[in-house]
């Protein structure tokens, strides 16, 4: 496995391995996947965008991006961690995670927000073994997949 910056020639992959989860999940409350533009957009925040390579393949990816939009909030970023469902099990969104916060550190985050919906176990279990601690949880905010999705909020210091 290789973590390393992704490039506009990992994009189709990203969006391969995200749309599934769009599509399936309620993992993301996106409802479809998203077109090259979107991709390229998230790419070009200055956080990190990494892919995670096994034998030549993007078999999944992270980034961080803005916590939100307001300028307080500019030393917060939110993780994004999408593994495509053939390697997961494998220890690459702990590898992806462990990067994006030295990464996003680097880059002048204090703290790094993960939002994760339907508070998935192995998300949780991923985030709280990389010291995050829960703090909050959001109730029936997302609408997905014909049901109503909780949100678990979940907090890390990278400083």
């Amino acid at each position: 496995m290789t973590i390393r910056p992704a490039g506009p020639g990992d994009l189709a992959s990203v969006a391969a391995v995200y749309e599934h989860y769009a599509r399936t999940t309620v993992i993301t409350f996106d409802e479809a996947g998203l077109d090259r533009a979107a991709w390229e957009a998230k790419a070009g925040t200055g956080w990190p965008f990494l892919v995670a390579e096994v034998e030549g393949v993007v078999a999944g990816f992270g980034y961080a991006g803005p916590y939100r939009p307001k300028p307080a909030y500019r030393y917060t970023v939110e993780d994004s961690l999408y593994i495509s469902p053939e390697y997961t099990g494998r220890g690459l969104g702990r590898a992806l995670l462990r990067e994006l916060m030295v990464r996003s550190r680097e880059a002048g985050a204090r703290q790094m927000i993960a939002v994760i919906a339907d508070a998935q176990p192995a998300s949780v279990g991923l985030h709280v073994a990389e010291g995050f601690t829960e703090a909050g949880r959001l109730r029936d905010v997302g609408f997905k997949l014909g049901r109503w999705v909780d949100t678990a909020l979940y907090q890390r210091a990278l400083s």
